[in-house]
């Protein structure tokens, strides 16, 4: 076996590989006698098959094997001796296309290798973590919504007019060219106005009504109206107002508090500070995230594997056009061709995601198969009554594995450069927090 190198410029190599006819011509033999025990044909005792007519028999087939074998032996010979590791996977092509038994294999191999990683002196970086306290008035603002939350309806004082929030209690029948449609009828239904609960123009129609009159609202069913026999129509719905409601927040007490399964109000603030405290302090970690991102790019250069940014700015163009045409389900459209903005931001992704790697295989960081199991089953709760099926789809399927990996490593390779870097605590109010926040969607 023959490795020749026909190209290396930057990171892209080429590799021309022979593999010789005496080699594949062994290497069947080898196999041939290796089965050759086992194999009994008509005339012939089991294991005494003479070697000619098992090659005659098996030897095509097996010759193939051997060719393969022998061209991913040579493969992993070479990464093994040269180092190399391929950004993405080797093109293998076979050039000699009218090869016949008894000749050489020549095969041509390229691919991109990925870049020596430059080391980073992770004590250099200096990194500032907002600490935001949960202060009462953080406090008093999530109980005032809590209780917004559960609040109730009180009848309004007779003869008013309904506003917008209010609650309506009524009786409706729904008709089609004045023939009534089924399930368009009911009996003291609470719909509260600006819910969006009912079809559009429905609930605006009953702002001013009092209790005890009669309106009939004519709306129009949505082209895309889930029940194809109303959608586009024209409807008349008459209602009869039994009621008028008022919203009124719950009172901040111990019933507040038991309805959220606390036991009293103040074990709720303290389930509430607690909440509020991690929240400030996964937004407070999201943005020295950031800021250490930032720090690493500027600290290492190294060349890219143009495979890896041209695949990266075609992913990011097209999620982006979806994240703009949110219309359009499918990918069945024309390819979307990145920016040279897309292009920037890719660069510098692959140029992180290296690093990150790097950083993480020389500092033996893994994702425990712990950690997989509680990723996998807090995204199988997305899925009611389907857990069971979504678990063993991703046990069955390694590339959802390694998406639901990817961000679990490079979170704990961020927690690894963060232990090993100077981080300064730095008091800011809730705003600042939220301002920082605001500004990663930004950039």
């Amino acid at each position: 076996m023959q490795v020749t190198e026909t190209l290396n410029e930057g990171l892209k190599r080429g590799y021309k590989i022979v593999v010789a006819a005496s080699e594949l011509e062994d290497k069947v033999n080898e196999k041939l006698a290796e089965a050759a025990p086992e194999i009994e044909m008509k005339g012939f005792r089991k294991g005494k098959v003479p070697m000619a007519l098992l090659k005659k028999q098996f030897g095509q087939r097996l010759l193939g094997e051997a060719m393969q074998e022998s061209v991913d032996g040579a493969m992993a010979k070479h990464f093994e001796d040269s180092g190399d590791r391929p950004a993405m996977q080797p093109q293998v092509e076979m050039t000699n296309q009218d090869w016949k038994e008894g000749d050489d294999i020549e095969v041509d191999m390229s691919y991109e290798a990925l870049p020596e990683i430059p080391e980073v002196d992770f004590s250099a970086i200096k990194l500032e973590k907002m600490v935001v306290e949960a202060d009462e008035a953080a406090v008093t603002e999530a109980l005032e919504n809590l209780a917004k939350n559960a609040q109730n309806f009180e009848p309004r004082k007779k003869g008013s007019k309904a506003k917008d929030g209010d609650q309506v209690v009524i009786d409706f029948l729904g008709k089609v060219d004045d023939v009534a449609f089924e399930g368009g009828a009911a009996d003291d239904f609470p719909l509260t106005l600006g819910s969006g609960q009912f079809i559009p123009g429905f609930e605006e129609q009953l702002v001013g009504v009092k209790e005890g009159e009669e309106k009939a609202v004519e709306v129009t069913f949505p082209e895309e109206y889930g029940n194809a026999d109303l959608a586009g129509k024209a409807a008349v719905f008459d209602v009869t107002v039994k009621e008028v409601k008022e919203p009124k927040d719950a009172e901040i007490d111990d019933e507040l508090a038991k309805k959220f399964g606390a036991e009293d109000l103040e074990a709720l603030k303290g389930q509430i500070t607690e909440r509020i405290s991690a929240e400030f302090e996964g937004a407070a970690r999201s943005v020295m995230k950031r800021a250490l991102l930032d720090e690493l790019d500027k600290a290492v250069s190294f060349d890219l594997p143009p495979s890896l940014v041209t695949a990266e700015a075609d992913q990011i163009a097209h999620q982006l056009w979806h994240a703009e045409n949110p219309d359009v389900e499918g990918h069945d459209h024309d390819k979307i061709e990145p920016t040279d903005e897309h292009k920037t931001l890719a660069e510098r992704r692959v140029r992180l995601g290296l690093l990150l790697a790097e950083i993480g295989s020389k500092n033996e960081v893994e994702v425990s198969d712990a950690e997989m199991t509680q990723a996998v089953m807090a995204q199988a709760r997305q899925y009611p009554g389907q857990e069971r099926q979504f678990f063993e789809f991703i046990q069955q399927n390694p590339q959802m594995r390694q998406q639901i990996q990817a961000p679990i490593f490079e979170d704990k390779v961020v927690d690894f450069v963060f232990d090993k870097a100077e981080v300064t605590d730095k008091p800011a109010s809730k705003d600042d927090l939220e301002k920082a926040v605001e500004a990663l969607d930004d950039a």
